[in-house]
């Protein structure tokens, strides 16, 4: 089963409160778990007690739910939004309404999207490297129409925020992914998170950092569904290109 069901069907025995538990009760049809998530709050927010799925249910769902946020963000919801989704994220047919049903539920709910970012902040706490992919996602859904309008950058630099990334973090991320299809205009030492100043083994030693903690196995064990993958694959290139480029700039041997 793709992670796209397991959004579904994982959702019966998963309610763990907070909005996002909300969102899962009432998709799943649980009025009982709606109730208790919204008695809840926001948390506290765990993963104690669950499978390994768990983590990878909550990304996808916080992606949908934020993505759907994300559509109201400029004030023009429009109906081929949620066909842009499906597309990007190459969600199979027999699926599609399932996702559509999450979809719905967060864009009709009237809360923002900032208690659900402060609950997906709680659950992967110690795991910036998936809130990192989380927001890349953001980023790929807010241009997949061409432009990227000011309401959708406010609100994604806001997310970064709440998912604890400053304001430097935030230029970093932007640049991976608004600046894949013009390098030239990225300083890549900001891509790799190093200074300019640092020594070619430094430079070197934070390359294989960033290779190791972006490898698809380790993502996965973190959270990240395998249908998402790709979406980190075009960050790695992002990442080689930057390294390339100080590497013929300083000539490595």
């Amino acid at each position: 089963m793709s992670i796209w069901g397991k959004v579904i069907g994982g959702v019966a025995g998963f309610a763990m409160g907070g909005p996002l538990g909300g969102i899962m009760g009432a998709v799943a049809g649980h009025a009982v778990d709606k109730i208790k998530a919204q008695e809840a709050g926001e948390g506290p927010s765990t993963f104690r007690g669950y499978g390994p799925d768990a983590r990878q249910v909550v990304f996808t769902t916080a992606i949908i739910v934020l993505s759907a946020k994300m559509a109201k963000a400029d004030g023009q919801v429009t109906a081929d939004e949620i066909a842009t989704f499906k597309r990007i994220f190459q969600i199979p047919d027999d699926e599609q309404q399932a996702v559509a049903k999450v979809w719905g539920e967060a864009k009709n709910d009237t809360a923002g999207y900032e208690p659900y970012a402060r609950q997906i902040a709680s659950l992967f706490a110690n795991e910036s490297q998936v809130l990192e992919e989380l927001l890349g996602a953001l980023f790929h859904i807010a241009k997949a129409d061409g432009v990227m309008h000011a309401e959708e950058m406010k609100m994604l630099a806001n997310v970064a925020i709440i998912f604890g990334f400053d304001a430097h973090a935030f230029e970093r991320i932007k640049h991976i992914h608004m600046g894949a299809e013009g390098m030239d205009e990225n300083d890549p030492y900001e891509i790799l998170e190093i200074d300019r100043l640092a020594s070619d083994d430094q430079v070197k030693a934070k390359y294989r950092a960033l290779i190791r903690e972006n490898h698809p196995d380790v993502l996965m064990a973190k959270g990240v569904p395998q249908e998402f993958i790709d979406l980190a694959n075009r960050k790695m290139a992002v990442i080689n290109a930057a390294y390339d480029r100080i590497e013929k700039e300083r000539e490595f041997k």
